[in-house]
């Protein structure tokens, strides 16, 4: 069989869905060395090329073909360049996210991968311009669909909910950790300080990862710091992602204006890979203020690296946590303060958190929701010889 899937995203710098596709690809390439993988990018460059071949660790593995695919930009690639490709070569299965190709043969059997449906939520929350092209594009895609994956039950309910998906087409398969989450290196405090000052550190600090776009609330945790801060002086915020982005929200400058904490709120910008989980392990606390998720892989870093997690009380949140997070009403400002300052004072509610985070980690690994993505893979292109 020839399975083909989406990798534009591996080297962009998205975070979250970069990493789920990542790492299920990566996984799979070391589970199967039978079938035929197409995996396609963007990307030009042979020095690119290269460095894709090198990260998903299959330099060499016969079995898999990096395919450049070039466009302009992504809406040519889907009504173009892509369906051109498909119609030329034989492929089984094609993996995707989101928006499908506008155009493809019937003997490609297509999925398609949605992380969650935050659109639909809240929808004065994005552009005017992507809520159109969402509006136009999204249902049309989920009805040629012939799988779709979600990343959670809570996920699953909601394509459901909005898009009055049959509950067969729809598969969970969950999100894991990455490998470098998982190993356990002792930070000694030469490796302490030169993260400190590579990324300019404090002593004492709260961190949020992820994207910082409006649903993510971050003007809502900068609120709550800033009245963390009148008990607490020394603690500090520490937001990791792009504040530069097309989606960051304008509201997190102007907050940080208004509460008079811009010395104690620091942007370090993109971590490398490999820091990452030692940045997270220097926190006092994980905390994550979002009023819509599909799932929440920052929660599972967070409990691997030991640091105690507050997360804002939505259901998919809460699914992924389990009893191993301390919840917060994402609307109650006085609350999460309250959740902040417990969680850097009370050592015994840290101890309980730490140990109830390593035992919710095993529920979740690339390597199985991999297998569960292949064995998804067969029992489709099944379906299709039938």
């Amino acid at each position: 069989m020839t399975f083909a899937i989406d990798i534009r995203l591996l080297g962009k710098k998205r975070t979250g869905d970069e990493a789920v596709f990542f790492h299920l690809t990566k996984e799979l390439l070391k589970i199967d060395t039978v079938n035929r993988y197409l995996l396609l990018t963007d990307e030009t460059l042979p020095t690119k090329i290269a460095s894709l071949y090198a990260r998903l660790d299959c330099i060499g593995q016969n079995n898999v073909e990096i395919i450049s695919l070039s466009a302009q930009n992504r809406f040519v690639w889907n009504f173009f360049v892509l369906p051109r490709y498909l119609f030329q070569n034989k492929v089984d299965i094609f993996h995707t996210q989101y928006i499908l190709p506008f155009f493809s043969p019937r003997r490609t059997k297509i999925i398609t991968h949605i992380h969650d449906v935050s659109f639909c939520a809240y929808p004065e929350l994005i552009g005017w311009s992507d809520r159109f092209f969402l509006a136009l594009l999204i249902p049309r895609s989920l009805r040629r669909a012939d799988l779709i994956i979600a990343p959670s039950q809570f996920t699953k309910d909601e394509i459901i909910k909005y898009y009055k998906i049959p509950e067969e087409k729809i598969v969970v398969i969950h999100n894991g950790i990455g490998e470098e989450f998982l190993e356990k290196n002792r930070m000694d405090t030469e490796k302490e300080n030169a993260l400190r000052n590579k990324y300019g550190l404090p002593e004492h600090f709260i961190i949020s990862v992820g994207t910082l776009q409006p649903r993510k609330n971050i003007p809502f945790l900068i609120d709550a710091f800033a009245l963390l801060q009148k008990r607490l002086p020394q603690m500090n915020l520490v937001l990791v992602g792009n504040k530069n982005a097309h989606h960051t929200d304008r509201n997190i400058e102007k907050m940080i204006v208004s509460r008079g904490v811009r010395e104690s709120v620091l942007f370090p910008g993109f971590i490398d890979e490999d820091d990452l989980p030692g940045v997270i392990r220097l926190a006092e606390v994980f905390a994550f203020p979002s009023l819509y998720e599909g799932f929440g892989i920052p929660l599972l870093e967070a409990m691997s690296q030991s640091v105690p997690v507050a997360s804002s009380d939505i259901p998919s949140l809460r699914e992924i946590g389990g009893e191993a997070a301390v919840y917060f009403d994402p609307t109650s400002i006085a609350h999460f303060e309250e959740m902040l300052y417990t969680l850097c004072t009370h050592q015994e509610v840290r101890e309980k958190l730490r140990s109830a985070g390593n035992e919710r980690i095993k529920l979740f690994s690339w390597e199985k929701s991999a297998l569960f993505l292949f064995d998804t893979y067969k029992k489709l292109s099944a379906s299709e010889r039938r």
